[in-house]
């Protein structure tokens, strides 16, 4: 095998190891655990949390609370697929310090094999039954749904994990009706968990008025990341083939490193459309398979090409025999996830993903763009699980280069700038926050994590508030996967357009009860927070300077009308290109001027004294053949002045005739 090629990292990021986040109080609770333990009281619980954070856990503890403390009756969990139910299985809890263990019978367990229709049956045997606790599938849900009443969760507690699958477009998602239904059909308690409450389309996960009926619960990336024991850091990254993955999938699978390879779906242009050869190109790559375990599992035994050592692969991807792939996924969870030596590489598809437990993964490396941001989150979390003797964790998306000679070269441009942008979002999540001010006159000090910014307007309601410290970067996810702030991304909008137009329209998109005023306050801490986390930061004697569009700025001197002249993601393109051909990044430049966002009457003013100065300066008007993004927009802006301006003449023209 050739030497492997490293990727290109665009985060990396160390941790402190302070043990804070899995260290357990009197009660047995964790950092995170402690956090919505504090709003049990509450009706409507929204946690928000990264994979591996104890959620399940932390649902136990306030619904043991409602069960003993608040009158309720019944608690019901959802979970995505059966093989999460088993993270909601009875746990004692007692031991370690909590009044009451977890306990659930057999057969309140749903999430086992077996029809569906049954399962509902026994759905409702337990709303009638003196049962406290039952697990079952979204699905079954959903079913039972169909045949009770709302009233039927009176006096139970709801609790829907992966809270991301609910939409607030109820005539399209099950879900998001039957939530709907509960919340004002009964007097139900809802514990709503999820990873990422980004869904990665444009439907939001609530309405916003329902969603204000929820309190919050958020514990992010760094909280947990920073507070483990044995995890120091963490990469993400990228790698570009061209041809087909299968034959560069070698130049970055690292056979050292306990490692998760999820294969593109057969409907993406990185598929050969066999998935079943697909795995037999990486075992090939891997070397020659020796045996197959004998439980009747995909667990295969294979001798490396390089050193001869035997290694443990387990194949989710091949579904042509049922029962050996369901061996498989039992002999992950209950072995491989306490066995170090059980398993050394997994291939996966649609599996592997959400609350799938392999604390020992190091290194995930997915092949293509994922469409969704959840689903990127979700795989990220597969390795960074706390666990002995693993310092470094790893994410690696395989994704394919353009090429000038195929027809898909718009789908594969769009496609890996929302890879790249994806992951400057998480390098943002993996940051420590800031807390922004306004800087009055000769301001104190700030305090350590603060910044004064003046002409920065601050939160003036609960409401921006409450989205600031619970929902920025969901609320970053939508502005970095909207289509037209993609196409901005690569430099050929001027910033200050991207910022005062495009980031408030996608605001008020998302948020529509908020007014202006508070859409210009969340404006503004959007496009600090990101200005600033993508800055590099170095010290000269006392003074800070932070990196703002090349040049470094005294943090003393940070005013907002200088943060808004900085395209807060341009790093997305800087990142391509380093890391792609010349011809390709020109590709792409093509790419996105042909399919550039049409201008607004909005911006186009907004250019108007940008354009006066670029004619006084260059002693010339704005070429709309030029090269450069930024005067061809000019170009356009002013094109489209003159055509408004000849439409006003002419009509003034007919009024006074």
């Amino acid at each position: 095998m050739t030497a492997l090629q490293a990727p290109t990292n665009i985060v990396n990021v160390s941790y402190a190891q302070t043990g804070d986040s899995v260290h357990i109080n009197e009660l047995g609770m964790r950092e995170m655990q402690q956090r919505v333990w504090e709003q049990r009281q509450s009706r409507y619980l929204l946690v928000k949390a990264p994979p591996a954070s104890g959620k399940s856990r932390a649902l136990m503890f306030v619904a043991l609370d409602k069960l003993y403390n608040q009158g309720r009756k019944k608690v019901v969990v959802a979970v995505p697929e059966r093989s999460i139910g088993g993270s909601f299985s009875s746990t004692e809890l007692t031991r370690f310090g909590f009044f009451a263990d977890w306990e659930i019978d057999d057969r309140n367990n749903l999430c086992t094999p077996g029809p569906s229709m049954s399962k509902v049956q026994q759905f409702v045997q337990f709303l009638e039954s003196s049962d406290a606790v039952l697990v079952c599938t979204h699905a079954t849900l959903r079913f039972a749904y169909e045949k009770l009443p709302a009233s039927s969760f009176d006096g139970a507690v709801l609790a829907i994990d992966e809270f991301h699958h609910v939409s607030a477009d109820t005539s399209s998602s099950r879900l998001g009706e039957l939530l709907k239904g509960v919340m004002f059909g009964s007097d139900a308690h809802i514990v709503a968990m999820t990873g990422s409450y980004f869904r990665g389309d444009s439907v939001p996960v609530l309405a916003p008025e329902d969603e204000a009926k929820f309190t919050p619960v958020t514990f992010n990336y760094y909280d947990q990341l920073n507070g483990y024991e044995h995890l120091k850091s963490l990469g993400i990254g990228h790698h570009f083939y061209q041809g087909r993955y299968t034959s560069a999938i070698h130049e970055i699978l690292d056979l050292d490193k306990k490692t998760i390879l999820h294969i593109p779906s057969v409907n993406s242009g990185e598929s050969t459309k066999d998935k079943i050869e697909e795995v037999g190109f990486i075992l090939d790559a891997i070397g020659e398979v020796v045996a197959a375990e004998t439980d009747g599992s995909n667990v295969l035994r294979i001798r490396r090409r390089d050193n001869g050592e035997i290694l443990k692969v387990a194949d989710l991807v091949d579904d042509t025999d049922h029962l050996a792939r369901a061996e498989t996924l039992h002999y992950l969870t209950s072995v491989a996830s306490k066995d170090r030596d059980a398993v050394d590489i997994i291939i996966a598809l649609g599996m592997a993903k959400e609350g799938f437990d392999w604390p020992f993964a190091e290194h995930a490396l997915t092949v293509g763009y994922r469409a969704s941001l959840t689903e990127v989150i979700q795989i990220i979390g597969r390795v960074t699980r706390d666990s002995p003797g693993k310092q470094h964790a790893q994410f690696t998306n395989l994704i394919a280069q353009p090429d000038a000679t195929t027809d898909e070269v718009k789908l594969s441009v769009n496609n890996m700038l929302k890879a790249i942008t994806a992951s400057l979002l998480m390098e943002q999540v993996l940051a420590p926050n800031f807390t922004f001010k306004t800087k009055h006159g000769n301001d104190d000090a700030p305090r350590p994590g603060e910044l004064h910014i003046r002409g920065f307007k601050e939160p003036s309601t609960e409401r921006v508030r409450q989205i600031v410290v619970t929902d920025l970067n969901d609320l970053k996810a939508t502005i970095l996967q909207n289509d037209a702030f993609v196409k901005a991304a690569a430099g050929n909008l001027d910033p200050e357009v991207t910022n005062k137009v495009l980031i408030p329209k996608i605001i008020r998109e998302r948020y529509p009860d908020l007014n202006e005023t508070q859409v210009e306050e969340l404006r503004q801490q959007v496009v600090v927070d990101s200005v600033v986390k993508n800055g590099e930061v170095k010290a000269v004697g006392d003074k800070r300077f932070i990196k703002m569009s090349d040049k470094f700025v005294n943090i003393d001197d940070l005013d907002i009308n200088l943060i808004d002249r900085v395209n807060p993601f341009q790093r997305a393109f800087e990142v391509m290109s380093k890391a792609v051909t010349s011809q390709v990044l020109r590709i792409i430049q093509d790419t996105i001027t042909a399919t550039r966002i049409e201008i607004t009457e909005e911006e186009a003013r907004l250019l108007w004294p940008k354009i006066q100065q670029f004619a006084k300066v260059n002693r010339r008007q704005p070429d709309v053949r030029s090269d450069d993004p930024i005067e061809k927009r000019y170009a356009e802006a002013l094109l489209f002045l003159r055509k408004k301006k000849r439409e006003l003449e002419a009509q003034q023209r007919l009024q006074e005739s």
